[in-house]
């Protein structure tokens, strides 16, 4: 079996549940990375334990999205917490992704597309007229030229990333069975990785109930 790449989403405050997460996970076969968002990094003690963790991969889904320079000084803020990967949305413009990616140092910065939880019906009604492929293919463009790291979108949306934009490409919307969750475009594991996703985001499958047995279901999806 092939090393696939998993970002384990520890989406929870509950700093005992995150040790019993990376307890059950650090010993797989796959190359595992740990993505904290706004939960977490929000949260009272969460700063404090993320400083504090050594020798994994670290992946801060911060989400960034405002004016360049406010986007710029929250890099530069969380620069101690020396995180391997941090998102920032591709909808912030040109500029703001600009001055991002000029202070991220060796932290991969990532351009989030579309979320995995809207669909065209939520799009237009937010106000935009493309539909959701055109509207990736647009960020995908936008990333490139920004020079980001990777992007993260849809694993239905991989393919046409791919026609514009070579480096990582990060997909959530995973799914072992048909249980969606508050997730409108999804795949299972195996489908993702076959239409050519670099890493993939696996939260609640994974990390809601027995972290074993869910381990075992993800590991009979990719044998």
């Amino acid at each position: 079996m092939k090393k696939n790449k998993i970002f384990i989403a520890c989406d929870t405050t509950n700093i005992s549940k995150i040790k019993e997460i990376i307890k059950n996970t650090k010993k797989l076969k796959f190359k595992i990375g740990y993505k904290f968002g706004l939960e977490f990094l929000n949260s009272k003690n969460g700063r404090s334990f993320l400083s504090k963790m050594k020798n994994k991969i670290i992946f801060a889904d911060l989400k960034l999205h405002d004016i360049p320079n406010t986007c710029a000084s929250t890099i530069k803020a969380i620069k101690d917490l020396n995180v391997d990967y941090l998102t920032i949305h591709i909808s912030s413009g040109l500029e703001a992704l600009k001055a991002a990616k000029k202070v991220a140092g060796q932290t991969k910065l990532i351009g989030v597309t579309v979320l995995t939880s809207l669909d065209n019906k939520a799009l237009k009604e937010i106000g935009f007229d493309k539909k959701i492929k055109e509207l990736v293919f647009c960020q995908a463009k936008l990333a490139n030229k920004a020079k980001l790291d990777a992007i993260v979108c849809s694993p239905q949306e991989v393919k046409i990333v791919k026609k514009i934009f070579k480096k990582e490409i990060i997909t959530p919307g995973i799914r072992f069975d048909s249980k969606s969750n508050d997730q409108k475009r999804f795949l299972s594991p195996n489908q993702a990785f076959e239409n050519g996703s670099d890493w993939l985001v696996i939260g609640r499958p994974i990390t809601k109930g027995n972290i074993k047995e869910n381990i075992n279901k993800l590991i009979d999806h990719l044998s």
